[in-house]
């Protein structure tokens, strides 16, 4: 609910009128400035966390940043209901989460493996990720609706369709300057979750005492996960497809508010573009949902250097379609077929990112991991907004100006990302599935008709392995 509130405040404050004449950034490059204050952090907290969570208790190290996030999430709330929200506010709160967020992530992605046996833990990382995109489909949905509400106004609903209300309602009604409504709500009910959070981790078991060979210096722990990661090339190269698809892929979240507000419902009133924006957002929920149930279909004999780079492709053909839309309509199908191959994406680039990595120096290569490809997500929104800013500019008689700005921004990055899927699907990296050279499933003759189809991995039937014999 948070991000809903977030960006939603953000586009409503820079798409403003008295925003729009004073001739301040315009609504796309804010948004994209946004993501550097909020994702930065990582790129230069992102290791530190890593050695953090390898070299302290873990469960601690979560109750701690879990409580910080929920102040932040106070503070959020505060300054809504205050009615002072403003962009720099916004950006000054979510530079602050983006720290606490740098200690958090390792911390939770080491967590995992350390529940589960290791020949579970491609299972237990795609429940993972299928509660979390149950929650993105549920969260912004409600999210969406609620910024239409009030909690006065929820009360004052139900309680007047009970007889003998009215001097209840007339009370409630001469509380109504201190109602909570819109982004204020939202971000009550977020501070709210965090303490469900909190009780869930302190449920965990205690974090294993941290072997003596891990209590070194932290430049040198970092130093020996670094070259880890470069040494091995499937490690390697999975950071390296990451990071690239969370940059050319992840605006597509920051200019979403900006599309429902001037492209897909430009006519449409406040509480109707709220509602637009958190259906789109849930139904990209189901979509990731969906992926997740539906990728145990893949057969087990397709590769994940196969799979991965397909996932990816397809991600950016969605996304191309998407960016072309100018229906809510359509918008909704193709955001929900984006939400099933981001979820087979991300997913099954961690899971084979965290077979390849020692439990030992786990949460010092996934910091590495997520300090590249959380540091860098922020460019793709900056090269996005300036491309929408650009345009904007070159429409300024349009009303819809910023809409097509933003539209175009997010089509260029949708192209780049769909050549990078073309070619890694083409030339591969077979060492993403733990094989090397010599290995009778080590295959990486390129061609994207191969990529497609992994026919050299492909097992031959018993009955045609007969026949070839007789022959």
């Amino acid at each position: 609910m948070e991000v809903v509130g977030v960006q939603w405040a953000m586009a409503e404050s820079t798409l403003a009128e008295p925003w729009v004449q004073s001739g301040k950034p315009g609504a796309p490059i804010m948004m994209a400035y946004l993501a550097v204050a909020q994702l930065a952090p990582q790129l230069f907290l992102g290791l530190i966390g890593g050695v953090v969570a390898d070299m302290v208790d873990r469960k601690r190290l979560l109750l701690l940043t879990q409580f910080a996030r929920m102040v932040i999430a106070i503070g959020l709330f505060a300054v809504a209901f205050k009615g002072n929200i403003s962009p720099y506010m916004l950006i000054l709160l979510g530079s602050l989460d983006g720290i606490a967020m740098a200690f958090n992530i390792p911390a939770w992605q080491v967590l995992t493996p350390r529940l589960v046996p290791r020949e579970d833990l491609t299972s237990a990382i795609t429940l993972n990720g299928l509660q979390f995109n149950l929650a993105r489909a549920l969260g912004p949905a409600l999210g969406g609706i609620l910024l239409g509400f009030s909690v006065i106004g929820l009360v004052d609903h139900v309680a007047k369709m009970l007889p003998g209300t009215a001097n209840f309602v007339n009370w409630l009604n001469s509380l109504s300057p201190y109602d909570i409504k819109g982004t204020a709500l939202l971000f009550l009910l977020n501070a709210i979750s965090y303490l469900a959070i909190l009780i869930a981790i302190t449920r965990t078991p205690p974090s294993p005492a941290i072997p003596k060979d891990q209590r070194g210096h932290p430049w040198a722990l970092i130093k020996e996960a670094a070259k880890f990661a470069w040494q091995h090339r499937g490690t390697r190269n999975l950071i390296i497809g990451i990071t690239v698809f969370s940059s050319l892929a992840t605006p597509l979240l920051r200019f979403l508010p900006i599309l429902v507000k001037q492209i897909y419902l430009p006519d449409a009133d406040k509480i109707a573009r709220e509602r637009g924006y958190g259906a789109l957002l849930g139904v990209m929920g189901i979509g990731a949902v969906v992926g997740a149930l539906t990728v145990r279909f893949v057969p087990r004999w397709y590769p994940k250097h196969h799979f991965v780079p397909l996932s990816i492709t397809m991600c950016g053909l969605f996304l191309c379609v998407f960016s072309a839309v100018t229906s809510l309509y359509f918008a909704g199908i193709a955001i929900f077929l984006v939400g099933i191959v981001w979820m087979w994406s991300f997913n099954s680039a961690f899971a084979a990112l965290q077979l390849l990595i020692d439990d030992r120096i786990r949460g010092r290569v996934l910091a590495i991991c997520n300090t590249v490809s959380f540091g860098c997500m922020p460019l793709g929104a900056l090269l996005g907004g300036a491309i929408g800013e650009y345009v904007a500019g070159h429409s300024a008689t349009s009303p819809n100006a910023e809409g097509l700005g933003a539209q175009v921004g997010l089509g260029v990055l949708s192209v780049m990302l769909t050549i990078v899927g073309f070619v890694m699907l083409t030339w591969r990296t077979p060492e993403i599935d733990g094989v090397a050279p010599g290995d009778p499933a080590y295959e990486k003759r390129p061609g994207l008709v191969r990529g497609i189809t992994a026919n050299a991995h492909r097992p031959v039937s018993t009955q045609s392995s007969e026949s070839d014999a007789a022959i």
